[in-house]
Formats: structure tokens, C-alpha cells, sequence
């Protein structure tokens, strides 16, 4: 890397990551564009990840610095913490155990053309231990779209999130912190909805999927998507958007939320007592933050909704 500031800024929340973390820190160091760098905090880990970084920024101290968080605080706080050190143009967020393809961040800077594109999304791929598998998008990606339609596709995540953005819109627009899981989904919202454009390009991001992760574990944390969903909803609101965009999103959020109940009702019993009513609590709770509901309490609604949950398996 040159002297001057890298063009690009990866951002890379690790946490115990150790089987999949050289092949995702080597596939940023071997981008075809040299300006770039690696942020990489480690958010506690109890294996060899903090161990492995240390040793690709000694090797690379121009090209990857490490952060090391003495508590484990979720993806949320440990990307921010990167953000906040990033001094690329251009900012993209990786996992530890995913990768890019070599190309990825040369394809996406192309098609920033116009100031108007604030967001390029990848080509992503599905990478199971036995095959690979593109995301599904029902749309053509040969030219830009408008960030409000972006922003609608995402909501049922026919857009899907993983991007290069404009570093003064991510600062703009840091990574949610009221939810430990899921905040990168209302981070993508929100650069999505306040880009000009949103352009589309060739550059892969290699997406692994393993059933052990933190979004596929029956845990308390698997029903964090309500609360989300609600944190979005009130950031959308004091962003003023128009009454058009809260409707679409809050069928979304209404849908979501009863799939959430839908899915206490069938996987909640893996969870222990004290989990099971933590999560019942918290549903009963985020019933009442929906305007348009069905004109019955909670627990009738909540028996509705198990008893189609069980007609539908």
C-alpha cells in the first residue's frame, strides 16, 4: 500500500473464529487493488483469532490493524469500533468466516461513476460444505436503482445486504447497537434509503453457511428480530421518512413478528424456564407497540396464532 490513505476500509468483527479466519483476512490482502486495508477487532475471543491477527498486522502493519475488546459486546459495538478508525473513501463490512473473491472491491469501485451511488452490492454466494448457491434476486442488477427501492427490496431481503457504501453515509449511519444481532440489517436499511443510487456489480462475497451460527441456534438471541425490527421502526420515524415507506416496513415488521411467535411456539421448548419466559415477555411486550392489530389480548392472539403455526407443518 502507498503512503497515502487506503481507498477501501474492511471492517471485520471477529469472534472465536479461529477455522475460517485466514482464509477471510487473506482474501482481503489479496485484492487486485493494493489501497486497501483490513480493521479486524476481536471481540473476546477465547480461541487463537486474536492470536492469528496479531500475527497478519505485524506482517502487514500498513495494511491490517487489530482492535481487541476485553468483553464480548456483539458484532454491533466491535464494527463501530472499526468504523471509527476506517480512513478509506469507501467502506465494506466482512465475516470472519466468509470471504471475497479477489476482484470483489475492484468490480464495486467501478461502479461508483456518479456521486448519486452511495451503495454497489456484491454477487452473493452460499457456500455449504458441499455446493454454492447464488442469492436469489428478482431483479435485473445491470443498472443502478434508486435507494428508496433498494431500501423497499430490502425489507423482505429480495435485496440482499452485504455492500461497499460510501464511508460519510456509514458514518452518517453507524452499525445498531440496541440488538446484538440483526443490527447490520437495519444498518443496510438506512444506507440504502438515504443513497441516491444504488449500483450492482460482478465482485463475489462468499457467504458461509453452517447450521451452528448464531441466526440458525435455537437461543434466546434467535428472537431479537422483533426488538430490531421495532428499533428500526423508531429510527424511521425520527428520520421522517414518508408515510408511504413506514407502512410498507411496518407489514413487514407485523409479519416478522408473528413468524417469531410462530417459531417460540414450535423451538421454544430448547430453551431453558427462565429463557422461555424472558422471550414470552418480550413478545407480549412488542405486541403492544403495533397501531393495527387484530382487536383481541395478547394471549388469544398468541393461541391464533400457535394453532395455525401447527395446521401449517
Amino acid at each position: 500500500m502507498s503512503a497515502s490513505l487506503p481507498r477501501v476500509s474492511v471492517l471485520m468483527a471477529v469472534y472465536n473464529a479461529e477455522p475460517y479466519l485466514r482464509e477471510a483476512v487473506d482474501s482481503v490482502l489479496a485484492q487486485t487493488i493494493g489501497d486497501v486495508e483490513l480493521l479486524a477487532v476481536d471481540d473476546a475471543s477465547t480461541d487463537q483469532s486474536l492470536a492469528i491477527l496479531q500475527q497478519y498486522a505485524k506482517r502487514e502493519p500498513s495494511r491490517v490493524r487489530v482492535f481487541a475488546q476485553r468483553d464480548n459486546q456483539g458484532q454491533a459495538v466491535a464494527r463501530n469500533l472499526a468504523l471509527r478508525h476506517a480512513r478509506g473513501e469507501f467502506v465494506c463490512m466482512l465475516d470472519a468466516d466468509d470471504w471475497l473473491s479477489p476482484d470483489a472491491l475492484e468490480l464495486a469501485l467501478r461502479q461508483f461513476t456518479s456521486t448519486d451511488v452511495g451503495c454497489c452490492v456484491f454477487r452473493l454466494l452460499r457456500e455449504w460444505d458441499d455446493r454454492t448457491e447464488p442469492y436469489p434476486m428478482p431483479l435485473p442488477t445491470t443498472q443502478p436503482i434508486t435507494g428508496q427501492e433498494a431500501f423497499r427490496l430490502s425489507l423482505s431481503w429480495q435485496l440482499h445486504g452485504l455492500y461497499l457504501v460510501r464511508r460519510r453515509i456509514h458514518l452518517r449511519y453507524p452499525y445498531d447497537t440496541s440488538c446484538r444481532l440483526y443490527s447490520d440489517d437495519n444498518t443496510t436499511r438506512l444506507h440504502y434509503l438515504h443513497s441516491p443510487l444504488v449500483a450492482f456489480c460482478q465482485g463475489e462475497y462468499h457467504y458461509r453457511q453452517h447450521p451452528l451460527s448464531s441466526t440458525n441456534a435455537i437461543t434466546p438471541r434467535l428472537f431479537l428480530l422483533a426488538e430490531a425490527n421495532l428499533s428500526l421502526k423508531r429510527t424511521l420515524e425520527r428520520e421522517a421518512v414518508s408515510p408511504h415507506i413506514l407502512a410498507q416496513f411496518e407489514k413487514i415488521r407485523w409479519d416478522n413478528y408473528k413468524g417469531q411467535l410462530r417459531l417460540f411456539h414450535l423451538k421454544g421448548k430448547r430453551l431453558l424456564p427462565e429463557e422461555r419466559l424472558r422471550v414470552h415477555t418480550m413478545l407480549r411486550t412488542l405486541y403492544g407497540s403495533f397501531s393495527r392489530r387484530p382487536r383481541v389480548p395478547f394471549p388469544l392472539f398468541e393461541l391464533r396464532q400457535w394453532l395455525g403455526s401447527l395446521l401449517r407443518r
